[in-house]
């Protein structure tokens, strides 16, 4: 079957796992999924990830993290859709619950999180939430 958006399945794939609390998830691996993914390790709401190698297009193996009885991820929201894109200048950056989320964004120097945009002064295409 295919996707047509492969970033609203990765975070539909990861939002089912922590609802039945699995330790390990896995995604269809892109370029696109692993540097979101990096940023999600990189700001402590995912333990790792992992590239397996199949003949096809490969596997992430996402490890979740949680703390006791509480999830690292409390929610995950896809921002811009296929079919309505959510471009922001440099000084609408959203903040995701007054900046305890993080807003992955798409940038012309590459996939950063909203941090990460506001110290290098540029906007892009918000991907999604995370918090």
């Amino acid at each position: 079957m295919a996707v047509s958006d492969s970033i609203a399945n990765m975070l539909t794939i990861i939002r089912n796992a922590i609802n039945v609390r699995k330790d390990t998830v896995d995604v269809p691996a892109s370029k696109l999924n692993e540097q979101i993914l990096a940023i999600m390790k990189k700001d402590g709401y995912i333990e790792d990830i992992r590239l397996l190698k199949d003949n096809k297009q490969g596997v992430l193996k996402v490890y979740l993290k949680y703390a006791g009885r509480k999830n690292a991820i409390a929610g995950l929201k896809r921002v811009s859709k296929s079919g309505l894109r959510v471009y922001v200048k440099n000084d609408e950056i959203p903040r995701v619950l007054s900046g305890l989320g993080v807003a992955v964004i798409s940038t012309s120097q590459g996939i950063i999180d909203d941090k990460e945009a506001r110290k290098l002064n540029i906007g892009g295409e918000v991907l999604c939430y995370v918090w």
